[in-house]
């Protein structure tokens, strides 16, 4: 068995960090839209935003993404708004 260095635990914790940062985000995003009287266009405009950060964060990682969260907004978006997405 071997040690892990300091690089790989800080690398680790980095990346612990940035997943808790990431759903931390998605989650006041997801409140925001649901408990707002906010319009359609603003709230997919915080979606493409909210987007844009978690790629930041996690470069190249679209598809993740997709899978993960955008079926949440588009759950979301179907209630609050009565939209048919597929």
């Amino acid at each position: 068995m071997s040690i892990p260095n300091d690089k790989a635990v800080d690398e680790a914790a980095e990346e612990t960090r940035r997943r808790r940062r990431l759903q931390f985000l998605m989650d006041l995003v997801l409140a925001t839209i649901a408990q707002s009287a906010m319009e359609e266009d603003e709230a997919w405009e915080l979606i493409r935003s909210a987007r844009g950060a978690a790629l930041r964060m996690f470069p190249g990682k679209e598809l993740a993404f997709e899978m993960i969260y955008l079926s949440r907004f588009r759950r979301l978006m179907q209630e609050k708004y009565g939209l048919r997405i597929i």
